[in-house]
């Protein structure tokens, strides 16, 4: 079983996972919000938003179907989420985020496109998995470049911990996917370490390293602009037992 380092139970996300937040994984920078942005905050949130109470969602009554869940966490201005949501109707698709402009995009190309299959929550992914999503309620979960917390003394920030590695793993259902990526080599080897230790999980790749890009993942203009400086992007995949 590999180690995980700088790894400790019951500080910054593990503690929110356990119901405490003294630490979180993101920083809110709200940025401006354009008008066409804000438009959609305020017209389109009724048709798209949800506002988690803390009581578990009913996704098929949610989505008004019964059909796959991904549910990706923090989905930035949300070229990948909107791609597969228009690409793959036959899926539902749950995001957040918490910086609103990137909400406020995701509202506006959703409604252009038509988009049914898609909910999003402007609130903590955490609090969303532990608070509002039941046992075993998802197909796949998504998590694409998140901060790498780089300094090692921001390292209790970093969202992939231990605990929240069987938290992710106890919401997939048996099957289920978890695909994770990033551009930060000494994160990608530590998310490595986290979710090969957690015994609900199994790697896709059969050495226990990382995986090929899969197809699904479309290359965002953040992934372009890191491969241009020289970032190569590591791709993680693994299945709930």
């Amino acid at each position: 079983m590999d180690s995980v380092p700088g790894a400790r139970e019951g500080t910054g996300v593990d503690a929110a996972v356990q119901g405490r937040r003294p630490v979180r994984s993101f920083v809110r920078r709200q940025g401006r919000l354009t008008v066409a942005q804000r438009r959609a905050l305020d017209e389109l949130w009724p048709l798209y938003g949800v506002t988690p109470t803390g009581a578990a969602l009913d996704l098929p009554a949610l989505f008004g179907r019964r059909a796959p869940v991904v549910f990706e966490i923090g989905f930035g201005m949300g070229d990948y989420l909107i791609g597969r949501a228009t690409s793959e109707p036959q899926h539902d698709f749950f995001g957040v985020e918490v910086h609103r402009p990137g909400v406020g995009r995701v509202l506006h190309r959703a409604h252009a496109a038509g988009c049914r299959n898609l909910r999003v929550a402007c609130v903590d992914a955490v609090e969303v998995l532990r608070d509002s999503l039941a046992p075993e309620s998802l197909d796949e979960i998504v998590i694409q470049f998140p901060d790498p917390w780089h300094k090692k003394r921001h390292h209790k920030r970093r969202l992939i911990q231990p605990a929240f590695a069987s938290l992710a793993a106890s919401r997939l259902k048996r099957g289920g996917l978890l695909s994770l990526s990033t551009d930060w080599a000494e994160y990608a080897e530590h998310m490595r370490a986290v979710l090969n230790a957690e015994p609900a999980l199994r790697n896709e790749a059969a050495d226990g390293g990382f995986v090929p890009r899969p197809p699904t993942r479309l290359r965002t203009k953040f992934e372009q602009r890191g491969e241009r400086l020289g970032h190569a992007v590591f791709d993680l995949a693994y299945r709930r037992r």
